[in-house]
């Protein structure tokens, strides 16, 4: 660690910067940790925009259910551009230093995408649900006017609550440390820094997560609880496959997703550690975004005829 990123540790209140200690506890594995990342970097974003141009290229795939897979795609872009090119550039230059304005401008772009991820996996859910257990009216309840309004209440709905709750973090004072231990700025190690009691602003956490996190994860779980015992009453079993294959990779994604990012909010500041909490932010921040073109695409019979389709005709004599 350089000698800047122990400064300024007395009244951080005061102070223009944090330092994001992230992996500096390993510095023999600096130069793996930097090209692991890079090629998961690449890898989000050389997957999701793939699967964005094969739904948009194929007209077989101009339907609700990938309109909704493409801006999923594109969130998974923004989402991870938030936290691993900064991380990338701490690692490369070992300057770990952040300013106070770039702390919460991350928080709240992190906090922002993570709420639009939530009511979009439930968009998607409830896509579903009307797909498989309401087919008659599916045209009429998930028409394109309805598709837009539901992907921009997903987009925007959160950004009133977030940015409250980021200014609220950071109206906070700030006395023992100014070294956040972690690779971004989030709310756990971020609260671990302040000064006097924080329950009231865990609270406020906590309800938040409830409210853009716990209710969505509700609503998917009751959709497919309508959406299995719609099946299961399906006649023919290669009725029921079909059906179970086009949600399986949605409700896959919803349990890493949701399943990492609880045990991060849901847990008291007290139970909080360092390596817990990096080692589960890795997976709803980077591991998930990445495998997810994978999981929609390997376990999706649409998509993959898609891709030969669109492979094929790059091949063909005729194309430029």
């Amino acid at each position: 660690m350089s000698h800047e990123d122990i400064d300024a540790q007395d009244n951080v209140s005061t102070a223009g910067h944090f330092v994001l200690l992230g992996f500096s506890d390993l510095p023999n594995l600096q130069g793996f940790l930097s090209g692991l990342f890079a090629i998961m970097y690449l890898a989000v974003l050389i997957g999701n925009s793939l699967i964005i141009l094969i739904i948009r290229l194929d007209p077989a795939l101009h339907r609700p259910m990938y309109f909704f897979l493409a801006n999923f795609s594109s969130l998974e872009i923004c989402y991870v551009s938030v936290t691993l090119p900064r991380i990338l550039f701490n690692l490369w230059t070992q300057r770990r230093t952040i300013s106070r304005l770039a702390c919460a401008t991350q928080l709240c772009f992190f906090l922002v995408l993570g709420t639009t991820e939530c009511f979009l996996l439930a968009v998607m859910s409830y896509d579903r649900y009307v797909a498989i257990c309401n087919p008659l009216h599916y045209a009429l309840l998930m028409s394109p006017r309805r598709c837009a309004q539901l992907a921009a209440g997903s987009w925007l709905g959160g950004i009133p609550v977030q940015i409250g709750q980021m200014c609220q973090i950071f109206s906070l004072h700030f006395c023992n440390s100014n070294q956040i231990e972690h690779f971004f700025c989030d709310i756990p190690p971020i609260l671990k820094l302040a000064c006097g009691d924080t329950s009231a602003h865990e609270v406020s956490v906590y309800v938040v997560v409830m409210l853009v996190a716990a209710v969505p994860f509700i609503l998917i779980l009751a959709s497919y609880s309508k959406i299995i015992s719609t099946i299961l009453r399906l006649p023919t079993a290669k009725g029921r496959a079909k059906a179970f294959s086009t949600c399986s990779s949605h409700l896959l994604v919803v349990v890493l997703f949701f399943g990492s990012a609880s045990m991060t909010y849901f847990r008291p500041k007290s139970s909080h550690s360092a390596g817990t909490d990096k080692l589960l932010s890795l997976f709803y921040t980077i591991v998930t975004p990445m495998l997810n073109p994978m999981i929609y695409s390997l376990r999706n019979k649409d998509v993959i005829a898609a891709l030969r389709r669109v492979f094929l005709k790059t091949q063909s004599p005729g194309s430029p």
